[in-house]
């Protein structure tokens, strides 16, 4: 009597390589020439990612010789798609003038649309445009709260920003006490030069203020800071 063979196991299927695994692994090795090889077939498939990625590639000079026109291209491919990243970035380059005819309009429209996504460096650059008065109508106000948006989460220029609304009185009424607060945020979470000046600034005020307005901005600060700069006010 025959035995009954045990049926052969299928081969294991080989796990589907992600290619952005590699794409992460080569910009850690500051890789670029491998980086930028990865992205191109992400690139002609339509990837938004990639064409944004691309584009700073070339607008940095990273892995290709730097060509602003072609970082346009590619951020104009992925802001279509609604890359907020991208848009931010096409808005840049207009705000600029580099690689593309100045056009600030055309800035403020992209950061809006970048706004409307969380996008952090777009509410700065933006708050930075009503503050000039460029492509849209100065706006102090605006200012304030974009900036508040961007600080929010925790983007340092935006921090810096807010503290001088609130010593010069722009958008907001003059508070020594709020702008020693961001002022000192913006310190504690900066480097260098930047923290050096943002730490001179914060000294400055505080050489205005009395020891109890400058121990409240310091609570304020921490309550700021414990909250995920959701009770900055």
């Amino acid at each position: 009597m025959a035995l009954a063979q045990a049926p052969k196991p299928k081969p294991a299927k080989a796990k589907a390589v992600d290619p952005w695994d590699a794409i992460y692994s080569a910009e850690a090795r500051k890789d670029y020439a491998t980086e930028v090889r990865l992205l191109r077939p992400l690139v002609a498939k339509g990837d938004a990612q990639a064409q944004r990625w691309l584009g700073s590639s070339y607008r940095d000079g990273q892995g290709v010789a730097q060509d602003y026109k072609e970082a346009v291209r590619l951020y104009r491919l992925a802001a279509a798609q609604g890359n907020a990243t991208a848009q931010s970035n096409l808005g840049v380059m207009y705000d600029n003038g580099t690689g593309v005819a100045q056009d600030y309009k055309e800035a403020a429209r992209l950061y809006g649309l970048a706004v409307a996504k969380g996008n952090a460096y777009a509410q700065s650059n933006l708050a930075s445009m009503y503050s000039q008065g460029n492509g849209v109508i100065q706006d102090y106000k605006e200012l304030v709260r974009l900036h508040k948006l961007s600080a929010a989460q925790g983007y340092d220029r935006s921090k810096n920003l807010l503290a001088w609304s609130y010593y010069f009185w722009q958008g907001v009424p003059q508070d020594y006490v709020h702008a020693h607060m961001w002022w000192n945020l913006a310190a504690s979470s900066l480097s260098g030069e930047d923290q050096k000046k943002a730490s001179t600034n914060r000294d400055d005020v505080a050489a205005k203020m009395t020891p109890a307005r400058i121990a409240k901005a310091q609570a304020m600060a921490r309550k700021c800071q414990a909250s995920n700069f959701e009770q900055c006010d």
